[in-house]
């Protein structure tokens, strides 16, 4: 049995030039951090005395005979990728819900990764990692997916990621400490309740790249800001400004990045103090994330009463495994 523990991650600036089609011509960066929310994997090898050969468990339990039948593409993909021969077990558990903005399908394929790797006891860095995951998600399943998820999974922590045809970069910002809690202490995520498949968001987002060149151009500009701001020291309440700013250009992208419950949820947010915010990941649903205060939160909370409030703190880790029998037959 092997478990790993991978970290979903909230981006903050950049998103959009992290789709291969942008950087490759342009160059791409993003500015964001994971947080201690999990994807948790576990995986084993299932005894050949079970009626069935693979048993999978996510959302729903499927009891496949062939990897062919496994209804959960990322599964299916790595699994046929790694030509795996052996029955498995497989369990996903995640602290918060699927198609909800926060990375959470590239956390899922990091540390199913990460796990067979361990498995078959082969050591990937954690660049290794996130390129495997990325070309798997890219190339193999041909999803609509940009390049930062699956960074943000395998490094973990408060990252710029820089993107160009060539590499794709990962460094630590200098932020002290204290910053980073006061930060993470005037950021809130509210679910809106509607979780939604970003593919099709994305897919639309990447058909409108020429169209949106000066848009991304600028978006790209706020990562810089942001980074000045977090690294100098300055006013924290200038980033909710960005936020705010940002959201704006953010919605340019595509017509279903925003809709009326999400636009009408933004703007009682902002009466109720709220210096700014925006929908994290594709957007069209999710979790939506806002700059404000604890007592303005506090408010937050209150008008949001049919919303599930989640308060976080920032990660330092990337996908890791947290468990591991002694013993482990290679699959």
């Amino acid at each position: 049995m092997i478990i790993t523990k991978t970290p979903y991650r909230i981006s903050f600036f950049g998103g959009g030039s992290d789709f291969p089609l942008y950087y490759s011509k342009f160059g791409g960066c993003v500015i964001g951090s994971t947080i201690n929310k999990y994807c948790y994997i576990s995986l084993r090898e299932l005894p050949p005395f079970f009626k069935n050969r693979h048993r999978i468990v996510w959302s729903e339990i499927q009891l496949p005979n062939t990897i062919s039948e496994i209804k959960h593409p990322c599964i299916k993909g790595v699994l046929n990728y790694f030509k795996i021969k052996n029955g498995v077990e497989i369990h996903h558990q995640g602290d918060l819900p699927a198609f909800s903005g926060i990375g959470s399908s590239s956390s899922f394929s990091v540390g199913l990764i990460n796990a067979l790797m361990t498995s078959m006891e082969r050591k990937l860095d954690k660049k290794e990692l996130g390129k495997l995951s990325l070309y798997i998600e890219q190339k193999i399943l041909k999803e609509h997916v940009g390049s930062q998820d699956q960074m943000w999974a395998s490094y973990g922590g408060m990252n710029f990621i820089n993107f160009n045809k060539k590499s794709i970069n990962v460094k630590k910002l200098s932020i002290s400490e204290k910053n980073k809690k006061k930060l993470s202490n005037n950021l809130i995520l509210f679910f809106t309740g509607k979780a939604r498949f970003s593919g099709k968001i994305e897919k639309n987002k990447i058909f409108r790249i020429e169209k949106n060149l000066s848009t991304l151009e600028e978006m790209k500009n706020y990562v810089f800001y942001c980074k000045k701001i977090l690294e100098k020291g300055s006013s924290l309440d200038e980033f909710g400004e960005l936020l705010d700013n940002y959201w704006n250009l953010k919605k340019e992208l595509s017509n279903e990045v925003s809709s009326n419950l999400i636009d009408e949820i933004y703007k009682e947010a902002k009466i109720s103090g709220a210096k700014g915010g925006k929908i994290i990941g594709a957007g069209g649903g999710g979790f939506i994330l806002f700059y404000a205060k604890p007592e303005v939160q506090k408010k937050l909370i209150k008008k949001f009463n049919k919303l599930t409030p989640v308060r976080f703190d920032f990660s330092a880790e990337g996908s890791k495994v947290i468990f591991r029998q002694k013993e482990i037959k290679k699959l």
